[in-house]
């Protein structure tokens, strides 16, 4: 990982962040990466008490708890961070936001992989649980307070509860402007509707 890189990810996705110094001595969710890149090595290269004892000290300070055997991507941003939930067999690819309270999880206590593989540039909102060992797919955007329990394909954005796709090609999204599920089907339903009834009227 390139410190500098990162820096520069923080200021482009929080307009709050004015310096790669404040960033560097202010940002939680950076010094939550900091402290995983530490604990991974020690992790993976057989001292796993002190890879674990790292982690739990970082969530400590941090309010991030990322296990030290989760891998993890580039240019990674954590914003605010508090309540985030990293778990062990988890990764995550490059350029990806995750915003505060979201959880990559398991689920159940099944031996192997069971936590998920986040593609790349992809932004997992605000109190989002992304559980169980399947993929989100890259360019992928996973709405506030969503959950999702199945695979998410390319640039596609998840909302709702159980987690709903609606493909947005071309259009901007964050973790606050995503469409509301309920309306989309609505107006899916409406648009069926409408043709239906041209149809009926074509033919009388």
């Amino acid at each position: 990982m390139s410190l500098r890189e990162t820096l520069q990810a923080y200021k482009k996705n929080d307009p709050a962040a004015r310096t790669s110094l404040e960033v560097f001595l202010l940002y939680s969710g950076l010094h939550a990466i900091l402290y995983h890149r530490v604990a991974h090595w020690f992790y993976t290269h057989g001292m796993k008490f002190i890879g674990r004892w790292l982690s739990q000290h970082a969530k400590r300070r941090t309010g991030v708890e990322i296990h030290p055997a989760a891998k993890i991507g580039r240019r990674l941003v954590i914003d605010h961070g508090e309540g985030i939930v990293i778990g062990e067999t988890a990764e995550i690819g490059d350029d990806c936001l995750i915003y505060q309270g979201a959880t990559l999880g398991g689920t159940g206590v099944m031996q192997g992989k069971r936590h998920p593989t986040i593609g790349n540039n992809v932004m997992i909102g605000s109190g989002a649980k992304v559980l169980g060992p399947f993929k989100v797919g890259d360019n992928a955007k996973i709405a506030a307070n969503s959950v999702v329990l199945r695979e998410v394909p390319e640039n596609a954005t998840v909302v709702g509860v159980p987690g709903h796709i609606v493909r947005l090609q071309g259009e901007k999204l964050d973790h606050v402007h995503t469409p509301d599920p309920v309306m989309v089907e609505i107006r899916c339903l409406r648009e069926r509707l409408e043709a239906l009834e041209k149809q009926l009227a074509e033919k009388n």
